[in-house]
């Protein structure tokens, strides 16, 4: 059976490959492994095998892996935000890819602590406009970021989208070139913007074709996902 160091450099060297025929500069894409669900034993062999940053959906989860680490690692919040948890997201991560409203963004930069740097937030966009998906419409963003891009203790540094699943890759690609666009149209009215979190395991290869920065990886890593931990 592999091991997760194994599965780990697989995708790593799908990256690397990828960013060589599309063209991309070698260590433009960082990988983003989702573990959630997974304990934090797994995390550690990642970790050992060179992993640093890790993606959690669920705050209770998240918060006792990360107080448990002994090691220091950068935490993703990747989940539907509740408002009540969002203090602990303030305070527990470094990374927000699920910003969808200037409320949860004026919450996080509140409990965000001074001490720390700002907390670095995507806004989550509803690409493909999916009712069981959360997210702004593309036509909301621009008059959301100027207002994010304000806060104190947050810092916007871009965008973060889950499209329709399509097994057709030139389809993956254009609903993908949509997201950089719209960032681009960002960049275009002043805002310094330099991540686009985009692509998952199925499709990767054409959000890293169209511009992402961070791809979020679970099961290709980790393997198929468990229940949810208590």
């Amino acid at each position: 059976m592999e091991t997760i160091q194994q599965r780990l450099d697989q995708v790593l060297h799908q990256i690397h490959s990828t960013e060589s025929n599309y063209n991309r500069p070698p260590g433009s894409v960082t990988l983003l492994a989702v573990s959630k669900t997974w304990p934090l034993e797994d995390i550690l062999q990642a970790s050992a095998a060179g992993q640093t940053c890790f993606g959690e959906n669920y705050v209770q989860e998240a918060v006792s892996k990360i107080d448990a680490c002994p090691t220091k690692l950068e935490w993703h919040f990747i989940g539907r935000i509740q408002s009540n948890k969002s203090r602990d997201i303030a305070t527990r991560f470094d990374w927000v890819h699920s910003v969808d409203s200037l409320k949860l963004a004026r919450r996080l930069s509140e409990q965000r602590p001074k001490n720390l740097a700002p907390l670095n937030i995507c806004l989550q966009v509803n690409i493909s406009d999916e009712q069981s998906k959360s997210g702004l419409s593309p036509d909301t963003v621009i008059a959301l970021a100027r207002q994010v891009a304000e806060l104190p203790n947050v810092k916007l540094r871009g965008l973060m989208a889950i499209p329709a699943a399509s097994q057709d890759f030139e389809q993956q690609r254009a609903v993908f070139r949509q997201v950089r666009m719209l960032q681009q149209e960002l960049i275009e009215q002043g805002l310094a913007l330099d991540t686009l979190s985009m692509g998952m395991s199925a499709d990767m290869a054409a959000a890293i074709a169209e511009g992402a920065t961070i791809v979020r990886v679970g099961t290709a890593i980790f393997g198929q996902r468990r229940a949810q931990l208590a």
